[in-house]
């Protein structure tokens, strides 16, 4: 197919005068242009109204005389050995001598060229028949119009004349080869068809057709290829006729005319249709029309180019451009380029605006303007072999364009084996294929991944001599390219990039290409003309040996051929006598060459059904049958060449197999005496086909894309020839056809059809707009755009699927689908079809009898993506479709339901934007809160805030749009992934945290507090959802799932601390203290401590011990690996909590956000942004005035932290303790999970859990926090029970850690002293003042608490810790200000407590 390219290339006319040429004409080659003015006729060489007939001879300027030679360097072998060189390089300088004018008294509407005559029809109703020379033999004849009979059609045509034509004369005329005969336009518009009924043209030999109800005619074409003649009419559009080859009346085939889809502002604008001219392969019309403008057609009304709309028409400012209006054009040489004159009002105007700009305007630059526009074609057109049938190939006339395939996506067909062992002969290492195990096997990536070509230059040493390119193949795999030009031809190679030509230039031009050429394996398999034996040949050339007659197989052949084509092991020709020969290839590896052998197989002669050989399109053998019964049988014989297709001028014609005579066994013959079987006579399968796609590839999983047959039919768009399969080998009912012809349209004109995958590949024409030429002198090209073509591919199975399901074939419809079921676009098939016949049957003016929604609903229930294919297919559809899409596919509330069944909760969220629009909102809100819980029991958080947002927005009344289906879910099963943006980050600001961390809060708030006296609506519904959430959070907590419920809480902004404040004596209790210090090892990947050799008596239960809870750190170890931690610091590791030198450890300072904000003389080593040292200095230093001034920043020495201090003296460690130190190395977690124990450690301190401490403080064996505990234990604010329950839960632990994980013991041995205080002070009553949590309202306002310390909540911003004793820690508030210590705190109440009890006076806040 044609595609328009770059910008049109401006020729100045070398008529030294103000004439315009007002028509172009080409010779029969088209090497030669004849361009005519009013008093002046001049000839191009490629690269008439007062009644005289004036005859030219053409004369050579003799033999050395040229107007253009090429030039070539020195030493080149072209010039001394190329023979008839001057000839066919040069420019010959041509001389015109007029003959003697012959007068034919009359205007004259229109010339003919016809063989030895000349035909010209002149306005006095005559028909002149003059010979060439002016004077010939027979002179001249005039055949007076009226006297010839014209009817609708012949067999009508006894009756005499029956068409008054009294007065009429014929405004234009051409001939036509294959029909014999003349189309006409009268000057009343009508049209017809003159027959000569003989060899001579005379009067009563003449018989003409007419159209019946076509009055407006202005010009015609014909196109000899397809037998149609297009005629243009007054009312802008082109009406294509066929003659009736039974009655001989003109049938109208097709229309070619502007939609007002595409062109709503031009379409019945573009006044008559002035010019139309076929292009020389006949496969796409030019249309031009008085108002001016361009437009391309395929030869059935394929439209593909138009001049009238888009950037052709506008410029980037949206002002619109004159239309090019066009006096005379013509298609250049194989169709690279139309040559258009512009017309001469037009270019008046502008050489007039040249002389007012340019006063010493030189007299060149009053030269007319010939436009020439390029194209690129698809190689289908003249080369329609389809051995490429995967692959698109345009060629330019200097250049190629292919979809570039990598070559490990090469489908392992038996014709792309033979690849595999080329590729190290002719492939440099720099340029092997790919590994196939790479990412992209996908097959599909390379050629939809994006809209560019590869293009590939044509050698310039062939063009130079050859051009223009007239036939072009590429292999199966898309890696191998040969072109053929006048003669010879030449290839290339994807793998070497590198063209290959004939080293012997005399060979190459002693052959030129006929039939055109296709690969065969890694064989070129030409069909050409020597002109030394002067004989068609059949010639077989190797890819990887140098391209020479001595290294090629050539067969001789009894006929000219026209067509080439490959299939399999076989070579189709059709020759010029009207017969198909078949031969067989065998590759030869006797030789150090591999060569070929070629032997013929089977002749047919088609003679009796081909009035004419110019009228075949195409030939193609394939494996297609009328009896897929067989193949059911036998698949293997699938591959076996069955039947011959002929595309006979647009008729395709099928040639099957003969099987009615005695069918052999192949097994009892053997393979030499094989006969093949005759044809049967051919059937018509389609009309007005263009292109054929079959594969000779065959995969038992799609059968029924592999053995269809794929036309592409013009405007009429697609169709396919679909074979039906009984299901499960069942017998097929004798009423079902054995295949089914489909059509279906598709937006695109198709190339190339990727069987599997179940695509139409194609191309398209894109333009852009450069506006720097504007301005009055704007040259004539400059008013196009710049031309692109750009790749372009379609879906078109649900067109199919729904063709199926039209015609009751639901069955197999299934089956195809099914097949198809794992293309990555295949939910998209689906949507797509319901969409289609949703919009058709849903805004139908008059009622369906039969519609179809419910049966494409029922056949998608068939597969698993049911449910999101009809909510995708229904957000995309406007409102007031959906009671019409529901009504077939079902309620909206039970599809959600199966969706929550199905645990698809993303599905069932879109669902809900469904209910909410079509239902009362309290069962959206119904719905949406069965759908919150199960979001949250998954962990699905995004979908969370969306629910909460949506529930929001329900309550509010806002019917705002419902939040969007989330993509992707945040893979938040791991971590608390919230200190990204919560204060509890090692690695960010105050500034950014705090800020963070309160857009999250203000998502919702609880209702108590001041900022919930806003409306009482939205009051109730933040109440509804909270109510929602603690549920699930009391949920968690008596299911032990600490992890999550840190989860919960960080992802959704949940109020935890407040929660626990007031879930403390009910649900956040702890009932057994061992199951949930189990579950926490669990949950955190956190292992159970070991203990050092030397600690216990006994070496086998030690061992044993050891055994069991080194393969337990194991465990945690890999599944560590596993978390993808967020934080950025690196994992610290621990200090022994040994009391040798426990009692020793200073006051470190630590990050309020890491750990509890209770400060102590014992505090626990595992601090994240600082590694501590350990300090010697007694405990009586640290007192009001005289804290330790430590630093913030961390240092690492040799992998270790260590905390900088000024008081620091020397580290030094026994033997025993490094081992211990050791040892406690192994029995730590994942960094990740030590930080969120710390976390929720904090945020259980700051809520008074205290059994919840304990728990913790025991798996991260910090004896600092046990002892702050048992410490609050005294406080009367503890109820009983809690003391209770926290002694008998320690007490617990330590009978399971005697006897089922001894590495607890050395822990629970340190903290015994606090355990026996517990025991012993159970009974005693301390005053209730003494301990007063902090109410959750006065957490940010720094309100006096136990001994006036007001700390800040670890999420509410970064406190700076304080050295013991100091009354106040410094703050350093959300604001980021840094606060002075309160003045306020009296001193006494920091005195009154004594040294063990001063370190917890801010741990609750």
């Amino acid at each position: 197919m044609y595609f328009l390219t770059g910008w049109p290339r401006r020729l100045l006319c070398p008529l030294r005068s103000e004439e315009e040429p007002f028509h172009v004409q080409p010779s029969s080659q088209r090497f030669y242009f004849a361009l005519l003015s009013e008093t002046q006729l001049s000839i191009w060489f490629s690269r008439t109204a007062k009644g005289y007939i004036l005859l030219f001879d053409v004369l050579g300027g003799g033999d050395d005389k040229y107007l253009y030679e090429p030039v070539y360097p020195k030493g080149s072998p072209r010039v001394k050995v190329t023979p008839g060189y001057k000839e066919e390089q040069c420019a010959p300088a041509l001389s015109l001598e007029m003959k003697k004018p012959v007068d034919l008294e009359a205007p004259i509407t229109s010339l003919q060229s016809l063989r030895e005559d000349l035909l010209v029809c002149t306005a006095d109703g005559y028909l002149h028949v003059l010979h060439w020379d002016g004077l010939g033999s027979n002179g001249r004849k005039a055949i007076c119009l009226t006297t010839i009979p014209f009817s609708l059609d012949l067999q009508s045509a006894r009756g005499g004349p029956s068409l008054d034509l009294e007065g009429v004369y014929i405004r234009c005329m051409e001939y036509c080869v294959t029909l014999d005969g003349f189309a006409v336009v009268l000057s009343d518009g009508r049209l017809g068809f003159i027959t000569p009924l003989s060899n001579t043209i005379t009067t009563d030999q003449l018989q003409g057709v007419w159209a019946a109800d076509v009055t407006d005619g202005t010009c015609v074409a014909v196109n000899n290829k397809y037998r149609l003649m297009a005629f243009g009419c007054a009312s802008g559009s082109v009406l294509v006729y066929m003659i009736d080859t039974t009655t001989g009346s003109m049938q109208l085939s097709h229309k070619l005319e502007l939609t007002p889809k595409h062109y709503p502002d031009i379409y019945n604008k573009t006044g008559p249709v002035k010019l139309i001219c076929w292009s020389p392969d006949y496969s796409v019309a030019m249309v031009t029309w008085e108002c001016g403008g361009l437009s391309l057609w395929s030869v059935f009304g394929a439209h593909l180019i138009c001049t009238l709309g888009e950037d052709f028409a506008y410029r980037s400012d949206d002002t619109k451009k004159d239309p090019l209006k066009i006096s005379s054009m013509s298609w250049g040489a194989e169709g690279y380029h139309l040559w258009v004159l512009p017309y001469k009002p037009e270019r008046r105007r502008q050489e007039e605006q040249q002389d007012v700009e340019m006063v010493e305007a030189p007299p060149s630059s009053l030269q007319a303007g010939i436009l020439q526009f390029h194209f690129i074609k698809s190689a289908l057109t003249v080369n329609p072999c389809t051995s490429n049938q995967e692959q698109v190939l345009l060629h330019g006339e200097d250049r190629l364009y292919l979809t570039c395939i990598d070559p490990s996506q090469i489908h392992s067909s038996s014709d792309a084996h033979p690849h595999a062992h080329i590729h190290p002969r002719d492939g440099s290492p720099m340029h092997h294929p790919p590994n196939p195990d790479s990412s992209l096997s996908q097959g599909l990536s390379t050629l939809l991944g994006h809209k560019h070509w590869h293009v590939v230059q044509i050698h310039s040493t062939y063009l130079e001599s050859n051009w223009p390119i007239r036939f072009a193949a590429i292999d199966t795999a898309g890696q191998c390219m040969a072109v053929a030009g006048r003669r010879g031809f030449a290839h290339y190679s994807l793998f070497t990039r590198k063209w290959k030509l004939f080293g012997n230039i005399t060979q190459e031009q002693n052959m030129t290409v006929t039939g055109g050429l296709a690969w065969w394996n890694d064989f070129v398999v030409v069909a050409c003309y020597n002109f030394i034996d002067q004989q068609e040949q059949l010639r077989l050339y190797q890819r990887s040996s140098n391209l020479d007659n001595a290294f090629a197989s050539v067969t001789k052949l009894h006929s000219d051929t026209l067509l080439l084509n490959v299939f399999r092991d076989m070579v189709i020709l059709f020759r010029a006598d009207c017969s198909i020969c078949l031969y067989s290839i065998e590759r030869r590896n006797d030789s150090p060459n591999p060569s070929a052998s070629v032997e013929l197989l089977q002749e047919v002669s088609m003679s009796r059904y081909i009035p004419h050989p110019a009228l075949v399109v195409s030939v193609t053998l394939t494996s297609v049958r009328t009896e897929t019964g067989i193949t059911l049988k036998a698949p293997q014989q699938a591959c076996m060449a069955e039947s011959i297709m002929l595309n006979l001028a647009g008729q395709l014609i099928m040639l099957q197999r003969d099987r009615s005579g005695p069918q052999v066994r192949d097994k009892e013959t053997p393979a030499v005496n094989k006969k093949l079987l005759p044809f049967c006579p051919p059937v018509v399968l389609a009309q007005c086909v263009e292109n054929v796609w079959t594969t000779c590839r065959s995969n038992k999983k799609k059968r029924h894309l592999l053995e269809a047959l794929w036309l592409s039919c013009g405007e009429a768009g697609m169709k396919v020839w679909l074979p039906l399969f009984p299901r499960d080998h069942r017998k097929p009912h004798s009423f079902l056809s054995r295949r089914i012809m489909l059509p279906f349209h598709i937006n695109i004109y198709p190339l190339a059809v990727l069987f599997e995958d179940a695509l139409v590949l194609g191309a398209t024409n894109e333009t852009v707009l450069y506006d720097g030429l504007q301005g009055s002198s704007e040259p004539l090209e400059a008013l196009f755009p710049y031309c692109t073509v750009e790749r372009t591919s379609q879906i078109y199975l649900h067109h199919i699927l729904r063709q199926l399901l039209v015609r009751n074939l639901g069955e197999q419809a299934l089956m195809l689908a099914q097949s198809c079921a794992s293309l990555p676009y295949f939910p998209h098939v689906m949507e797509l079809m319901v969409h289609v016949v949703l919009e058709e049957e849903a805004t139908s003016r008059e009622p369906i009898p039969d519609p179809l929604l419910p049966t494409v609903a029922k056949f998608i229930t068939e597969f698993p993506l049911f449910l999101q294919t009809i909510v995708h297919c229904a957000r995309k559809t406007e409102y007031a479709l959906w009671n019409y899409l529901f009504a077939a596919v079902g309620n909206p509330k039970d599809l959600f339901e199966e969706c929550l069944m199905a645990q698809d909760l993303d599905t069932a969220a879109s669902y809900l934007i469904i209910l909410q629009n079509m239902e009362v909102p309290a069962v959206s809100r119904q719905h949406a809160t069965l759908l919150f819980n199960t979001a949250l029991e998954q962990g699905k958080w995004d979908l969370c805030r969306h629910m909460i947002r949506f529930l929001k927005a329900i309550g509010s009344g806002e019917m705002e749009t419902p939040p969007p289906t989330p993509t992707t879910q945040e893979p938040s099963s791991t971590g608390f992934e919230f200190f990204r943006n919560r204060s509890i980050s090692l690695s960010q600001s105050a500034d950014s945290v705090t800020t963070g961390k309160f857009n999250l809060q203000k998502t919702f708030s609880m209702p108590t507090g001041a900022s919930a006296k806003g409306r009482d609506v939205e009051c109730a519904e933040n109440m509804y959802i909270d109510m929602m959430l603690w549920r699930h959070a009391r949920h968690l907590l008596e299911q032990v799932r600490l992890r999550d419920l840190g989860c919960f809480s960080a992802q959704l902004g949940f109020e935890l601390i407040g929660w626990l404040c007031r879930e403390r004596n009910r649900v956040a209790r702890v009932e057994d203290f061992v199951t949930a210090l189990k579950r926490l090892h669990k949950d955190f990947l956190w292992p159970f401590p070991v203990i050092p050799v030397g600690s216990l008596s006994s070496p086998l239960k030690n061992g044993r011990c050891r055994t069991v809870l080194s393969t337990r750190l194991l465990k945690s170890q890999s599944a560590d690996s596993l978390l993808n931690s967020d934080m950025d610091t690196a994992s610290p590791p621990t200090a022994p909590t040994n009391h040798t030198w426990m009692d020793g450890l200073g006051q470190r300072a630590k990050d309020m956000d890491t750990a509890s904000s209770a400060h102590s003389n014992q505090h626990s080593p595992q601090t994240h942004d600082a590694f501590l040292s350990l300090l010697t200095n007694k405990v009586e230093e640290y007192s009001v005035g005289s804290a330790t001034d430590l630093t913030e920043t961390s240092s690492v020495v040799d992998g270790d932290w260590m905390m900088v201090d000024e008081n620091s003296s020397t580290l030094s460690l026994s033997q025993a303790e490094l081992e211990h130190i050791s040892m406690e190395l192994a029995n730590k977690g994942p960094h990740k999970s030590q930080v969120q124990l710390r976390y929720l450690l904090h945020v259980f301190m700051e809520a008074g859990c205290l059994e919840w401490c304990v728990v913790i403080g025991l798996i991260l064996r910090d004896a600092n926090v046990i002892k702050q505990v048992i410490s609050f234990l005294d406080s009367p604010e503890v109820p009983p029970e809690t003391v209770q329950s926290v002694r008998n839960g320690l007490l617990a632990v330590d009978t399971w850690a005697s006897t089922d994980c001894l590495g607890y013991k050395p822990f629970l041995n340190l903290i015994q002293p606090q355990l026996q205080h517990l025991l012993d002070s159970a009974s005693e009553q301390v005053q209730p003042e003494s301990f007063q949590p902090v109410s959750q309202s006065s957490k940010l306002s720094g309100s006096e608490a136990l001994g006036g310390a007001a700390v800040p909540r670890v999420e509410d911003s970064r406190g700076v810790s304080a050295p013991l004793g100091l009354a106040l820690p410094s703050l350093e508030p959300a604001g980021g200000f840094p606060r002075p210590p309160s003045e306020d705190c009296p001193p006494e109440q920091t005195e009154e407590q004594g040294e063990e009890e001063g370190a917890y006076d801010c741990t609750l806040s």
